[in-house]
């Protein structure tokens, strides 16, 4: 498939995206098409992988016949090879095309509602079938609950059962004329149009678009970062894993890449990131995402990661429980981050779960970097006493979607090749300005990536601290006070300012004198006191 082709099908599917748009917000939308999408998805790769199971017997999949004594023997093969290896079953008459013709009975009708054949009940069974399949199975967990948000009984779909259906059969329609080409196994096309879409949601969400979503050219540096002196990854985590963008990423950059764990706070966020993971072709045995609170109930804790990402919520609230102090995770600092703000728990959290040869990279506000009290003590207690910051970078403002605050990537190894000293970048004034918001281009990225592993001094974008120095700034990180950036303003010609301030009051003069004549002329007092020539 071509770049155009790509490009393409991205936009076709955006098109029938907005075919909800008017009837829901982004966030309620895309949870519908991306559903939509996933279920036409998980259609076509059961039906390439029966066809090939059949393909000895010269049959297809799609026209077995579910009510003969041969056809249920044949379907029942299928599905004992299908949830072992794809973790999932769908019979011939609960695919994607299949239900799709049902509903289009009538596609020229004008009238909304009508010229449909009603297929909410079906397709609400087909999508349970479909997380029933899995019981009792080692997918179960991957697939429980996974269409729960695609609540085909929203009023938001229509005012009556009618629209309900019309609407959803137009959808479908739409999407069964498209083809995801899942036959090309080199080309990661759909993963890459649901990426797209993700970001094209998370871009009309405002605010609420950091729960799920991290932009990529952030991910792609973190990505790199994690990845540049070691491209074998044993295990992967993001314990803010939001729509597993961020995973998916370092998974592209990585060679090869064992397991991926990821947990995530938010319901619908959670169905989304297994979705995307089972729609990247990431096996069902390869990942591990729960749905729980971090902070409050690590699911992974006795595990240790080769590499950790995350994008944390900035600034969040959390209990800071005096129970904590007694937690491996936060005991040995001696403080817990404020309720209010959250970030440096997070940290903690991931150093905690960093194996001793990892590498782990986190987003994080600029407070962070000089915020005093509590989170003054553990940034002075991980440099002094543990010496795993192996590198600050600070990031352009307004990069993320939803709020316009500069952050910065904090990046930690326990077994530092330079433990004397922290690197510091200051990458904020490189970017690309589009529209109302500023982007990293690769060229950013790499220059960030090459500065890191270079890691020398560099005027007025990079700075090798040594522990030294950091002390004497009492273990403050603010950037400006490592990597100079003042730029010397031009000196000012007073003699040319003066000359310039002359020609200015002669011209302000000859200007009074046309308005006094023409006060003159209309018999009234000029507004200003007329000067002799």
């Amino acid at each position: 498939m071509t770049e155009e082709q790509r490009r393409q099908l991205q936009q076709q599917l955006w098109n029938i995206a907005n075919t909800l748009r008017g009837k829901m917000n982004a966030d309620e939308f895309r949870d519908y098409i991306l559903g939509f999408i996933f279920y036409k998805y998980l259609s076509e790769k059961i039906e390439r992988f029966a066809d090939s199971v059949l393909e000895e017997d010269d049959l297809k999949f799609a026209a077995l016949k579910e009510n003969t004594n041969d056809g249920a023997e044949y379907i029942q093969a299928v599905h004992d090879a299908a949830v072992g290896e794809l973790g999932y079953f769908l019979k011939p008459s609960e695919m994607f095309h299949a239900i799709a013709l049902k509903g289009n009975n009538q596609l020229d009708t004008n009238n909304e509602g009508d010229g449909y054949n009603f297929i909410l009940p079906d397709l609400t069974k087909i999508l349970k079938n479909i997380e029933q399949s899995t019981l009792g199975t080692d997918s179960a967990d991957d697939f429980s609950n996974l269409f729960e948000d695609l609540d085909l009984t929203s009023s938001k779909l229509g005012s009556n059962e009618k629209a309900k259906n019309a609407l959803v059969a137009k959808i479908l329609i739409h999407l069964d004329k498209i083809d995801f080409n899942l036959s090309d196994a080199t080309a990661d096309v759909l993963g890459d149009a649901y990426e797209y879409l993700i970001g094209e949601f998370a871009s009309g969400a405002g605010k609420k678009a950091g729960e799920f979503y991290t932009p990529q050219p952030v991910s792609t540096l973190l990505a790199k970062l994690v990845t540049s002196q070691n491209k074998n990854l044993k295990t992967l985590y993001d314990p803010t894993c939001g729509s597993g963008s961020l995973l998916l990423r370092v998974k592209r950059e990585a060679n090869k890449v064992d397991k991926i764990y990821g947990q995530e706070l938010n319901r619908t966020t959670y169905n989304l990131a297994r979705m995307n993971m089972i729609l990247h072709d990431v096996h069902y045995a390869e990942f591990d995402i729960r749905q729980e609170d971090t902070l409050e109930h690590p699911q992974h804790r006795d595990l240790r990661f080769d590499a950790i990402v995350a994008n944390p919520p900035f600034s969040a609230k959390w209990s800071a429980s005096s129970l904590f102090m007694s937690d491996d995770r936060f005991s040995s600092y001696g403080k817990l981050a404020p309720t209010s703000k959250a970030d440096m728990a997070f940290v903690q959290h991931m150093i905690y779960q960093l194996a001793d040869d990892g590498h782990m990279a986190v987003v994080l506000p600029h407070g962070v970097l000089f915020r005093g009290a509590a989170e003054g003590h553990i940034r002075k207690h991980i440099i002094e006493q543990m010496n795993y910051l192996d590198a600050v970078i600070g990031l352009p403002a307004n990069i993320f979607y939803g709020t316009s605050i500069p952050t910065c990537v904090l990046v930690f190894k326990k077994c530092r090749k330079n433990p004397e000293d922290i690197l510091f970048i200051d990458a904020s004034k490189h970017f690309d300005k589009v529209k109302t918001q500023n982007i990293l281009r690769p060229d950013h990225i790499q220059k960030i990536v090459d500065a890191y592993l270079a890691r020398t001094n560099e005027g007025k974008y990079s700075h090798v601290a040594t522990i030294g120095e950091i002390k004497s700034n009492d273990y403050n990180l603010n950037i400006p006070r490592y990597v100079d950036t003042f730029e010397p303003e031009e000196p000012v010609d007073l003699s040319a300012v003066s000359e310039q301030l002359k020609v200015l009051d002669g011209e302000i003069q000859q200007t009074d004198a046309v308005i006094a004549g023409f006060c003159g002329e209309l018999g009234i007092t000029p507004p200003f006191v007329v000067t002799g020539k």
